[in-house]
């Protein structure tokens, strides 16, 4: 059974600063991929950002430059590093992991940005 836990959310303000972590555990040899996704209210999920299992990043246009993602093998975790918030990044986080095929996500850790 493989488990992802976010943490790191919380309350921000406009122009300030979080970092989100997601623990993997269970049977997790083999992760090809390692996200971050986020649901607004009313809205889709969207992509966030993705880090391959050898470092290679991807991230959405609106958040390029902002946000970087890094993850850490022998930790089972990835993170991240949210910078210049503001308040169109107010959502739900969810981690997210391709493994063997399948989709694996968290729970989600609510991002709340006041201005």
């Amino acid at each position: 059974q493989v488990q992802l836990v976010e943490s790191g959310g919380g309350l921000v303000q406009a122009g300030g600063s979080l970092r989100l972590s997601c623990v993997v555990s269970g049977s997790i040899f083999g992760i090809v991929v390692m996200g971050w996704y986020r649901q607004a209210p009313g809205k889709q999920r969207e992509f966030v950002a993705a880090i391959s299992r050898g470092g290679i990043t991807n991230y959405a246009d609106s958040v390029k430059g902002r946000f970087t993602i890094s993850r850490d093998s022998a930790k089972n975790a990835g993170y991240l590093q949210m910078n210049s918030l503001n308040s169109e990044d107010t959502a739900v986080y969810y981690c997210h992991v391709l493994l063997r095929g399948l989709d694996y996500w968290g729970q989600g850790t609510q991002v709340t940005v006041s201005s």
